[in-house]
């Protein structure tokens, strides 16, 4: 049953019917409210950019100046949104305030889902709780919102506890809609609600002490939000500007799956995700009870940020785990004290292992999590280049032994990956370098993204946050493909194996370097790369073109390209030594990946050993 919303009422409402109802389309664009007096007007277009997603108190950084009134019966300015923006809140955030002024602002219409029901189901929501109960009237609520958030974009108000059923959260995002938290204390809170008769959970209770326990049930759904706006004491004018200025400089983070039958989870990539981990967290962990392993950099860094994330989405840290930066911490040693810590922190099969850092914690920490009570729930949020494209996604996870790198590991899933790329922007420029050795490694094996590699690597290397944006998402695109079609790298020929470009040269150049930190990975992977293109050129496969092609890049972004380049010599038997002990081998003979071209790459272990030790003379091993 529906009806115009300027219709009266039905004397006999049937609130199942009349909520189940389509509503009425909301008002066009053009006929959106003008903001109340004194309101800034329409014509205002804020600074894009000027704040940043969901940190707290970020959106408070720049102070907003009036915006110029516009012109008697001018048109509201168009906005640039294809998606509706629902704001969520405690009672008394201003969310019917704000929202009516970022509609005229944006141009959209403004609905308020309280009256979208009332007027659905003809009665208030007072007489909705008293006649029909609390669940009755979520549930309505719920089917209310899902409707108006599939229509045409609009401002939408929520009422204080829709965000907290799972089902309206889901509907919200799978109609694209970005939501809104506003946030504001308890005393600001409290005032706002004071004398007001239609709020059914006040009616004859303590308010501050009402205020509190909703606080508590509701703010870990509430982070689960797209933008959070600390609004206080500052006037809904003033706050409504500051909204629009946060939804300016947001970009909805990517998501890729990682479609693995028994253990499928979500990569999720962008910028301002530490502030928003515990939301972006819960609905893929058994519990809110975590340990954190990062490593005594990365931690001073971005550990609070993290914690603050995780505390505002209610999760309880068990552990805080530091260990020292470098390749030496991944060690049975190193790895025995992270799990005491771990266990002695009371954690129990419940408790989620959080990897905070780069390649080093990941592996680590994932390990840690793998073997710990026979397996406990593992997160990945990578903090460097190259643990976001590469390490970070696919679940290898393990410690190096004298004999090698990564013998001692295990297959161990993480239960969602947090690429927040706002972490790179901390990161020393060589390993910022030595990250693209796997990007460039992912462009040689996709193709196409080889291209783009030559063209845009040298501005993600001078830090153009879409161009990094960009490497760390393609990459791990490609790398869950893969990932996907052979988990557990056991298809005989190609496969997950692919992966090892370049890295049967690259683990033997850091083992006989001893993972000093001389060599990093990534540098390690570059060299690698053009060994690779060489030996598949010398074996017949590969055009003569390509290994200068692949070095000439290597050498544009900064990283070293030839064995002449690194800061110490090898000798040819001991790096011939150390590939045939590599992982990958098969009854001592070495396998390697070459290419045939870009995007066409293969495994094979049909390799003469004196190529390959001619390979490693000519470029200058001794």
């Amino acid at each position: 049953m529906s009806r115009n919303l300027a219709d009266p009422p039905p004397a006999q409402p049937a609130p199942d019917e009349a909520l189940a109802a389509p509503l009425p389309a909301p008002a066009s664009p053009g006929a959106a409210a003008a903001p109340p007096p004194g309101a800034p007007g329409a014509a205002h277009a804020a600074a894009p950019g000027a704040v940043r997603a969901a940190t707290p108190g970020a959106v408070r950084a720049a102070a907003p100046a009036e915006a110029p009134a516009a012109a008697p019966g001018a048109a509201p300015r168009p906005g640039p949104w294809g998606r509706s923006i629902v704001l969520v809140g405690m009672p008394g955030a201003g969310k019917s305030a704000i929202g009516r002024r970022l509609a005229a602002r944006l141009g959209l219409p403004f609905l308020d889902a309280d009256t979208e029901i009332e007027n659905a189901a003809g009665m208030t929501v007072a007489e909705i709780f008293a006649r029909y109960g609390e669940a009755h009237f979520r549930d309505g609520e719920r089917r209310v919102i899902s409707r108006i958030a599939a229509g045409p974009p609009a401002v939408l108000a929520t009422g204080g506890g829709a965000y907290v059923d799972p089902r309206t959260r889901r509907a919200l995002r799978e109609a694209g809609a970005v939501t809104l938290w506003l946030r504001a204390p308890i005393p600001v809170l409290k005032r706002r609600i004071a004398g007001r008769s239609n709020r059914p959970l006040f009616i004859g209770r303590d308010p501050e002490e009402v205020l509190r326990g909703l606080m508590a049930a509701r703010y870990p759904f509430y982070a689960e939000a797209d933008l959070a706006l600390d609004c206080g004491e500052d006037t809904p004018e003033v706050t409504t500007i500051r909204a629009e200025r946060a939804l300016a400089g947001w970009q909805r983070p990517a998501r890729l799956p990682v479609a693995l039958s028994a253990n499928p989870y979500e990569i999720v990539v962008g910028s301002g995700l530490l502030p928003r981990a515990g939301g972006l967290m819960a609905a893929h962990l058994p519990s809110r009870r975590v340990a954190i392993v990062s490593d005594a950099n990365v931690a001073a860094l971005h550990l609070p940020r993290l914690r603050a994330g995780l505390e505002e989405g209610g999760f309880d840290i068990r552990a805080e785990v530091t260990v020292p930066p470098g390749e030496g911490s991944k060690s049975m040693a190193v790895l025995e004290r992270v799990l005491e810590r771990i266990l002695a922190a009371g954690a129990d099969r419940g408790t989620a292992v959080i990897a905070l850092g780069g390649g080093v914690v990941g592996d680590l920490a994932g390990f840690a999590a793998a073997v710990a009570m026979r397996g406990m729930p593992f997160v990945q949020i990578p903090t460097t280049l190259l643990a976001q494209v590469d390490s970070s996604v696919g679940g290898k996870t393990g410690v190096n032994l004298g004999a090698g790198k990564n013998l001692a590991g295990a297959f161990h899933q993480p239960r969602i990956v947090l690429a927040d790329t706002d972490t790179l922007n901390t990161l020393p420029a060589r390993e910022l370098r030595a990250g693209w050795g796997e990007v460039a490694k992912h462009g040689l094996l996709q193709g196409p993204l080889w291209e783009w590699c030559e063209a845009c690597g040298p501005a993600a290397m001078a830090g153009d946050p879409e161009a990094l944006r960009h490497a760390v998402l393609e990459s791990c695109r490609l790398k869950a493909g893969v990932v996907v079609e052979d988990e557990f790298e056991t298809a005989p020929e190609g496969g997950r194996a692919l992966l090892n470009l370049g890295h049967t040269f690259a683990h033997a150049l850091e083992a006989e370097c001893g993972y000093d930190g001389t060599l990093l990975h990534g540098e390690a992977v570059a060299v690698g790369l053009g060994l690779a293109a060489s030996l598949s050129v010398r074996l017949g496969h590969l055009a003569q073109e390509w290994p200068g092609r692949v070095m000439e890049h290597l050498a544009a972004v900064g990283l070293p390209a030839r064995l002449g380049d690194l800061p110490r010599g090898f000798t040819a038997e001991a790096l011939m030594g150390r590939m045939r002990k590599d992982k990958k081998a098969r009854g001592g003979a070495m396998r390697f990946v070459l290419l045939r071209n870009a995007g066409e790459a293969f495994t094979t272990a049909d390799v003469p050993p004196e190529a390959v030790e001619a390979l490693l003379r000519d470029e200058g091993a001794v």
